[in-house]
């Protein structure tokens, strides 16, 4: 289905959510028509964009559409339940959610059990569903449409179940910045100076780029853990690791998107200043591995809200003689380090997926620890 048929028999006039691969043809079309706005915002989080709908539904009365992925309804829980739904303030929303993981369809070991359970969740959540497929024509979305509409009107909400491909959008858009370090360059200028020292990596294209160096170079994948799933927790999950082996170096690698969606992380790690502790953010102010579109972290001085947070050493670096030398800096002084990354948007049109699963990943990093 075309997506501005999609989106005409909807009938929303606000926009907001967290971009999904599934959703590109939405995402594209928001952004070329509206932009980031008044009349669509792309959130931090999934429970950040469902309270920000709540909020533009209190000032006008008019039910918001909130896009995302499935993975993301774990944030968008809290608010649905305790603020939307009809027992609390019956405020409707129109969400629009990408099913990854749908059973029978192949996907990534973190989609598998999440597209299990999407359906049910949404039922849990007293939220009615509806399944578009390739095959959902103009007429069967607007009776769905229609028999939602007194659901809505009684303050309860409906989500639109997106499968792969069920939507389409001729203007694909092409997102791009200034800056000219590649993140897998600067992965790999990481791996160079951190050596045998141990290193989480976020959700997405990072992890996959970092598993490829390893085979490259033949080092093998013990000292990394993939956070394949999970987006915004790599920090979390490497300041238990910090914490736990203060007599090792810990690196964690993120992204922009995912810094920004569980922030409040930084401010956990900055109370505790872990000497051990090295967290590169690398910012091409993009949720890029989902197609692209941009992400806030253009209007978030990261190095400063870092320091602001309790870390001791930050800064920012552009330029791969700047990134060299603070990664050397950061490895041989003893305090918490925040490094911001400004980095290209783009990867490489072959780049694979681990070849290793996660429990073969878990297991080969708990052993790696163990040993050295």
């Amino acid at each position: 289905m075309d997506v501005k048929s999609f989106v005409k028999i909807l009938g929303a006039k606000f926009y907001t959510g967290v971009p999904d691969s599934l959703l590109r043809p939405l995402c594209d079309y928001l952004m070329n028509t509206y932009g980031i706005s008044e009349n669509h915002i792309v959130a931090a989080n999934e429970g950040n964009c469902t309270a920000l709908a709540a909020g533009h539904y209190l000032a006008t009365g008019e039910v918001p559409l909130v896009y995302m992925q499935n993975s993301g309804l774990g944030n968008m829980l809290n608010p649905a339940v305790s603020l939307l739904h009809k027992k609390v303030y019956a405020i409707p929303c129109i969400f629009v959610v990408g099913w990854r993981g749908e059973p029978g369809v192949h996907d990534e070991p973190q989609h598998i059990y999440q597209g299990e359970v999407t359906v049910k969740l949404l039922e849990d959540m007293g939220i009615r569903s509806f399944i578009i497929s390739v095959d959902t024509t103009e007429n069967e979305l607007e009776e769905m449409m229609e028999a939602s509409k007194p659901f809505l009107a009684d303050g309860n909400s409906v989500a639109f179940v997106v499968r792969k491909g069920a939507l389409t959008y001729e203007d694909k858009l092409h997102y791009k910045n200034p800056y000219p370090m590649t993140r897998e360059s600067i992965i790999e200028c990481i791996t160079e100076v951190s050596g045998n020292d141990i290193i989480i990596s976020t959700t997405g294209k990072a992890s996959r780029e970092l598993f490829e160096i390893r085979e490259h170079k033949d080092q093998g994948h013990g000292r990394d853990f993939l956070t394949v799933g999970s987006m915004g927790h790599s920090s979390s999950i490497a300041l238990g690791v910090a914490l736990a082996k203060p007599e090792k170096k810990i690196w964690c690698i993120d992204g922009d998107g995912a810094t920004l969606m569980h922030m409040g992380a930084m401010a956990v790690i900055g109370s505790r200043k872990p000497s051990n502790l090295i967290h590169i953010v690398i910012n091409n102010e993009a949720h890029e591995t989902v197609g692209g579109i941009p992400t806030v972290a253009k209007s978030a001085a990261l190095a400063d809200i870092a320091a602001a947070c309790g870390y001791p050493r930050t800064e920012t670096v552009t330029e791969k003689e700047e990134l060299e030398k603070a990664l050397h800096s950061a490895r041989e002084n003893g305090e918490l380090t925040f490094i911001e990354v400004k980095a290209a948007i783009g990867a490489r049109s072959d780049l694979g997926r681990p070849t290793t699963t996660t429990e073969e990943n878990r297991r080969s990093f708990m052993e790696y620890i163990r040993e050295n």
